[in-house]
């Protein structure tokens, strides 16, 4: 992506110039972000996707004055005439390709923080209350019409004791009515409030805000794997190479040790070893790149993959025309010369075109590429073919 061309998706700015002035800084109204834009999902569809096992939904309205909210799925919902109710579905990037390809035209911003596509559907003055979110979010107007309310007020207390997470004190600062293919981006604790004017379809385009405890705790986690490998395990657990790692396989001595008066209490030595061990463990760059690269690239629950029926064995013969391109569920990043796809480090470096495929998320099947890939790598393209994390089109 060429991050100095201007984007109607950002309002004419470029990309550069959208992240330098108002990513994670302050609020945007884009007028006709995509013109005319119609859904690739009715909402039938969403509602029939809140009835799935797989999607994660939650049905979110009002009775007496309190709010009511409840998971899916959902083999029956309000009628569509019973205005105030509004129905959430996550993930829905991972089940129809074309609101996968919208997730993917915000791809100006790392694929490491780039989320899901959440669509809510609400009756008229359907709504899930004054809220805030901790992570940035484009609010795609799909159907109908929204009337947003935002705030940059300072208080953030909640209300207590109800089901979601609803401000205590709000009060508007800015309001906006947004029209099909109206969007609005809001960085994140920017209060705000959205209601259905009418029959509403609303596109969240989510990104990830791991908290400082969910990084340490990976890393931890990573460290302790690399601990683990290195003192003699081998149950076959680790099917990727473990990093180096420090070799922490003697045990504890203390000879010369005095006679104790009192067992129960816990020996200076014995913390003083502790703490030495731990202080060998390496947490550096290599290891912050394998725990991310691994936890990043984690499908979604709601992931599927399905292999095609007849697949290309590109260790055999690549294909003179046609393309190969990623699932849409599968997340494939890279750092340095590793590769991370779904969860688990490549087989295969990241080479070249690796890196093309990571991020133009398809490669064109052509003379050249017959001749510039490697054998490990025509074997690796080959298995996730198998797997269904790459198709195989003839264009």
């Amino acid at each position: 992506m060429n991050i100095e061309q201007p984007l109607a998706l950002l309002g004419g700015l470029t990309p550069k110039a959208f992240m330098r002035h108002y990513w994670q800084r302050k609020p945007l109204l884009i007028r006709q972000a995509i013109p005319g834009y119609r859904p690739s999902l009715s909402i039938a569809d969403i509602k029939q996707l809140a009835k799935r096992d797989e999607v994660e939904s939650r049905l979110i309205w009002r009775k007496d004055g309190n709010w009511r909210m409840k998971q899916g799925p959902f083999s029956r919902l309000p009628p569509a005439r019973q205005p105030g109710w509004t129905l959430l579905a996550q993930n829905v990037d991972a089940h129809d390709d074309a609101t996968s390809n919208l997730l993917h035209q915000f791809r100006f911003i790392s694929d490491a923080r780039l989320d899901d596509a959440m669509i809510s559907i609400a009756t008229d003055g359907g709504g899930v209350g004054p809220h805030f979110d901790s992570y940035d979010v484009f609010l795609l107007q799909a159907h109908g019409q929204r009337r947003w309310r935002i705030s940059s007020q300072e208080d953030l207390s909640l209300e207590p004791r109800l089901p979601l997470k609803i401000l205590k004190n709000f009060q508007s600062q800015d309001e906006y009515v947004l029209e099909p293919g109206d969007m609005l981006y809001l960085p994140p604790h920017i209060a705000h409030d959205g209601i259905a004017q009418g029959d509403c379809m609303t596109i969240s385009i989510g990104f990830r805000a791991p908290t400082m405890a969910a990084l340490a705790r990976g890393m931890l986690d990573a460290a302790g794997d690399q601990v683990m490998a290195r003192v003699g395990d081998d149950s076959g657990l680790y099917a990727t190479p473990p990093l180096p790692g420090p070799v922490l396989s003697d045990t504890y001595k203390d000879p010369g040790a005095a006679a104790t008066e009192s067992p129960a209490l816990l020996p200076d030595t014995l913390i003083e070893a502790a703490i030495k061990a731990v202080g060998k463990i390496r947490f550096d760059q290599n290891l912050a790149n394998r725990f991310l690269g691994q936890w990043l690239t984690e499908p979604s629950r709601a992931a599927w993959f399905e292999p095609q029926e007849e697949h290309p064995d590109l260790t055999a013969e690549i294909p003179a025309v046609g393309v190969l391109a990623l699932d849409r569920c599968t997340r494939l990043m890279y750092r340095g010369k590793a590769l991370f796809i779904n969860g688990e480090v490549a087989k295969a470096p990241a080479s070249a075109l690796m890196r093309i495929l990571a991020n133009e998320r398809r490669l064109p099947c052509t003379a050249a590429l017959t001749r510039r890939l490697a054998p490990n790598e025509k074997q690796v393209l080959t298995d996730w073919l198998a797997e269904g994390w790459l198709h195989y089109t003839a264009e």
